[in-house]
């Protein structure tokens, strides 16, 4: 697993060093409006604590952030009215090392949603 860099951008909006449209703050997740939406909906949800991505946090992550994360995922696609109970959903998407295109080196779950997002991967 890479070393966890302090200095990428969400340690620093964690940190409160660069600002950010917070949507929902929890106890260990932070979730904030993406600043290049690529759809109506485009939301940011990241824990607090310092994992690269989601198989670091998968593994090394304490329950009660595990927890706290995937029921703030749950209350946002609700508020955000996405859900499948008032919405028609949304795409959830991570990013992980050189192969999966990731930005930034601390784990982050896009939630997408407000249209068709569109097929993820054409069919050859």
């Amino acid at each position: 697993m890479p070393t966890y860099d302090e200095s990428n951008i969400f340690a620093r909006i964690l940190r409160g060093e660069i600002p950010n449209q917070t949507v929902l703050e929890t106890e260990h997740t932070l979730a904030f409006r993406d600043i290049r939406p690529q759809a109506p909906v485009h939301v940011l949800v990241i824990p607090k604590g310092a994992y690269v991505s989601y198989d670091d946090f998968a593994a090394n992550a304490s329950d009660a952030e595990i927890l706290d994360f995937n029921r703030a995922v749950a209350r946002l696609t609700r508020e955000l009215g996405v859900d499948l109970d008032s919405g028609q959903g949304f795409r959830a998407i991570t990013n992980a090392g050189a192969h999966g295109v990731q930005e930034v080196p601390h784990f982050h779950l896009h939630i997408l949603g407000g249209r068709n997002i569109g097929r993820m991967i054409q069919p050859d």
